[in-house]
């Protein structure tokens, strides 16, 4: 069995039984020159006609146990998350809960915080676009903030 692989041997094997020939054992095959690492894993000419035959698909579906060969069920939609649903400024302002007290580096966290559980590549395509514009909000309101506390502490 050396030069081919187990495969190989296997779907000469399945070839031979098809057309009702007797299977020869390894010894009374024809010996292969060892022609590298992968000459079982490169096609052999001999070999490759007889995917096109049936064979390795009969194979396939003799094997294939009944979960296999049942149709794919359909994957239910996700449910969009209920904070993805408060788009209105006001609203993310309020899940920001943004105070007077805040310093550049509780801001900075904020925005972390936020983005960790409402950036859109976290989410659904179909909930990306309420995710992208609580984002920009939120992003808009925490700048502003930074902003304005920057000028507080220049004075």
């Amino acid at each position: 069995m050396f030069g081919i692989s187990v495969f190989q041997s296997v779907l000469e094997r399945l070839k031979a039984e098809e057309d009702g020939e007797e299977v020869a054992s390894k010894e009374d095959r024809p010996s292969a020159a060892i022609r590298g690492f992968n000459a079982g894993l490169v096609g052999n000419p001999e070999t490759s006609a007889m995917a096109g035959n049936g064979a390795v698909q009969r194979a396939y579906f003799d094997t294939a146990s009944d979960e296999m060969l049942a149709p794919a069920k359909p994957v239910p939609k996700p449910v969009m998350p209920e904070h993805l649903g408060r788009i209105r400024p006001e609203q993310i302002a309020a899940d920001l809960a943004l105070t007077e007290t805040e310093t550049l580096q509780t801001l900075a966290d904020k925005r972390r915080r936020f983005a960790a559980e409402n950036h859109p590549d976290r989410h659904d395509p179909d909930y990306r676009a309420n995710a992208t514009l609580r984002m920009k909000v939120a992003n808009m309101l925490i700048d502003e903030a930074q902003r304005r506390l920057r000028q507080m502490q220049r004075r």
